[in-house]
């Protein structure tokens, strides 16, 4: 589930209450949904998976539920990893914004969590790194990655919070 803060929930209510009537409706928050799950592809939903340090892509989630409660927007959707991630070695799975437009975070680490009894065999970690310790090990490459590519890198990641495993 994402939650969005109430400053982002607003500029996307002005974008999609096609109404005008200051909510979302279930059409609107269905094509908020879609609109999501459509944009987000590029991105691969923020999501980053690795099994031994080489990535694994996600497939298309099959919906994106969306709701609007107390102000926020909520969002729900399945990822799946686009080939099978055996429980073996180091596995890791974050969440980030390659184009670091949007701020993610998990606010205690009991929010990283890998459920399921096969998942008890493996060390779980959750690691957030030091943004200053980031930045100071790389600032000469952080910096041309952005200005040569202001789209979105994978330096990014390197901010994100994650669950590592090894299994």
């Amino acid at each position: 589930m994402w939650r969005f803060d109430e400053v982002f929930s607003s500029s996307v209510l002005l974008d999609f209450d096609k109404n005008t009537d200051l909510k979302l409706d279930e059409h609107e928050l269905a094509e908020l949904g879609e609109t999501m799950r459509t944009s987000l592809a590029d991105y691969h939903y923020f999501t980053t998976l690795t099994m031994n340090g080489a990535t694994v892509g996600v497939t298309k989630p099959d919906v994106i539920h969306v709701t609007f409660k107390d102000g926020q927007i909520l969002v729900f959707f399945v990822v799946k990893p686009d080939k099978p991630m055996p429980l073996k070695g180091r596995l890791t799975f974050g969440i980030y914004d390659p184009t670091m437009y949007t701020a993610i975070d998990f606010p205690t680490d009991k929010d990283l969590v890998a459920e399921g009894p096969a998942f008890a065999k493996c060390q779980h970690k959750v690691v957030r790194p030091d943004p200053d310790e980031v930045l100071s090990q790389n600032s000469s490459t952080l910096t041309d990655a952005f200005f040569n590519d202001p789209t979105g890198t994978d330096m990014s990641k390197m901010f994100a919070t994650r669950l590592e495993m090894t299994c």
